[in-house]
């Protein structure tokens, strides 16, 4: 199910539970999780917004300038895996905070924050 305004995509599932994906932002996913519950319970369904929260963040930027994966992998190796083989970008597993980030040669980084609680 899609909503245009926040733009959003919903996956409901049989089990009653909702995922809602595309928000630019926590209030706007908290919005679109409700006007998803909102039009369930129009179509006749007993939904209720209820335990509502986050469970993964995606971020992405574009720094500009090319960076040498190489030299990374070779100054940050115990955090990085590089293998242009399998996979274009370089895979840099933050500690703390516990951040992933894939980051392209291009200049192009993607962050990944998966707070599963």
């Amino acid at each position: 199910m899609r909503i245009r305004e926040p733009r959003t995509t919903a996956l409901i599932f049989s089990s009653g539970k909702m995922v809602c994906t595309g928000a630019k932002s926590e209030e706007d996913s908290r919005l679109a999780a409700r006007k998803y519950a909102r039009i369930i319970q129009k179509l006749g369904f007993p939904a209720k917004f209820l335990d509502f929260k986050i469970q993964n963040m995606v971020g992405s930027c574009d720094v500009k300038f090319p960076i040498r994966l190489e030299g990374l992998v070779l100054t940050h190796g115990q955090f990085s895996s590089y293998e242009p083989e399998l996979f274009p970008g370089l895979i840099y597993r933050m500690v703390k905070p516990r951040i992933v980030l894939l980051i392209f040669v291009s200049g192009k980084v993607v962050l990944t924050d998966s707070r599963v609680a």
